[in-house]
């Protein structure tokens, strides 16, 4: 992980904040875009969106969209042939699914949602292209997820990684890639943040977005809180936190109150033993809450696609941006104490103690299901 200086991170709340922000990029832009998501959908948001990357590519901008095979197989094949007629260069990550398949690379996705508009600024996060009130019930309430917007030296590495992944998938797909134009690097910002670019991948990132929550939830003193849709922490994570706690460290964790998938019960089966330990739980029961951020104290905060899970931890390609900067994390904590206050509800000790023996036996089973997938995809680490 390498620290960069002079950024300014901008922190973006939903679509509300983050489609309006990233269409604007795209129509300003003037040589390349890259754009990475896991799910397209061809909502409202999808169309809006499209539209103003098959406008950028017909002016003659370079416009790279990468998708991945599962997220993004709602994609209707006449609507990628409608861009790519206006110049828009699709590809699709893994793009052939078997459903009958245990093959380790069944559950390695492109779950990282990046862009980057002619190398000055980019956008990191964990929101996708689909509406804030696509969510799969009739909650009049929006999805709830953060990006954030880079500007400033670490735009480099964050333009280098699309780049490559780019074009190493274009040479296995047999694509012509053609000479990327020569940009000019994106200024120094002046009383900037320091901020990082960590990703995970399969080859020489496999674990650096663990490790910096780890070393992080290390180093806390006073307090911490990690909002995760998916949270099924592995072993150190789970003793990382429960070590935060004892020595005095408030640890508050925000999750995902409603179940969208019948998997996320796994998360119920660490329930007690964090409880047991002091560690603070909220259910998130507003809307479907997809966040995957973290403050720690004031010197730490994280935003990003990566969730403490499995499968985001040891399968996917996710990417995240560390901060060290007070007045962002002042931000960041602010919004989520406010979701715990006013849209969350507190898993306490002797309420969860009482609960039903078939509710404990569906989250134990759901777990056993969750750690039995990883082992039958080939992975042999220790988790």
């Amino acid at each position: 992980m390498r620290w960069e200086s002079g950024n300014r991170i901008t922190l973006l709340r939903n679509g509300t904040e983050f489609f309006p922000a990233l269409a604007a990029s795209i129509e300003a832009a003037q040589h390349e875009i890259h754009l990475q998501t896991y799910i397209y959908e061809l909502d409202a948001t999808g169309a809006m969106i499209g539209e103003k990357l098959k406008a950028a590519a017909a002016r003659g901008v370079a416009v790279h969209l990468l998708l991945d095979g599962f997220g993004s197989r709602k994609l209707p094949p006449e609507y990628v042939l409608e861009m790519e007629a206006f110049g828009v260069k699709v590809m699709f990550y893994r793009p052939k699914i078997s459903p009958w398949s245990f093959k380790r690379n069944r559950l390695r996705r492109l779950h990282r949602k990046v862009s980057v508009f002619d190398g000055q600024h980019a956008y990191v996060g964990g929101i996708n292209i689909i509406d804030d009130m696509n969510v799969p019930s009739n909650l009049d309430a929006p999805r709830v997820d953060y990006a954030v917007r880079v500007d400033g030296p670490l735009v480099l590495s964050i333009h280098a990684s699309v780049r490559n992944l780019w074009r190493r998938l274009a040479w296995m797909h047999l694509r012509e890639v053609s000479a990327y134009p020569n940009l000019p690097a994106p200024p120094f910002i002046t009383n900037g943040m320091r901020a990082a670019f960590v990703v995970r991948d399969n080859v020489l990132h496999r674990r650096d977005i663990e490790r910096a929550y780890l070393k992080a939830i290390g180093k806390a003193r006073v307090d911490i809180i990690i909002a995760s849709a998916y949270f099924v922490p592995g072993k150190k994570f789970r003793q990382a936190l429960i070590e935060a706690a004892k020595r005095g460290v408030r640890v508050r964790l925000l999750l995902q109150g409603r179940m969208e998938y019948w998997l996320m019960f796994a998360t119920h089966e660490v329930y007690g033993l964090f409880l047991r330990h002091g560690i603070e739980i909220y259910e998130y029961r507003a809307s479907f809450m997809h966040s995957k951020v973290a403050v720690v104290d004031s010197r730490w905060a994280t935003v990003g696609s990566s969730n403490l899970d499995p499968f985001s931890l040891m399968l996917a390609r996710e990417a995240n941006i560390m901060v060290q900067d007070k007045r962002f994390n002042a931000e960041l904590k602010a919004d989520l104490e406010k979701a715990i206050a006013e849209k969350s509800v507190q898993v306490r000790p002797e309420d969860w103690s009482r609960r039903h023996v078939f509710k404990c036996a569906f989250s134990w089973i759901v777990y056993v299901v969750v750690r039995l997938m990883i082992g039958l995809v080939g992975s042999k680490e220790k988790h």
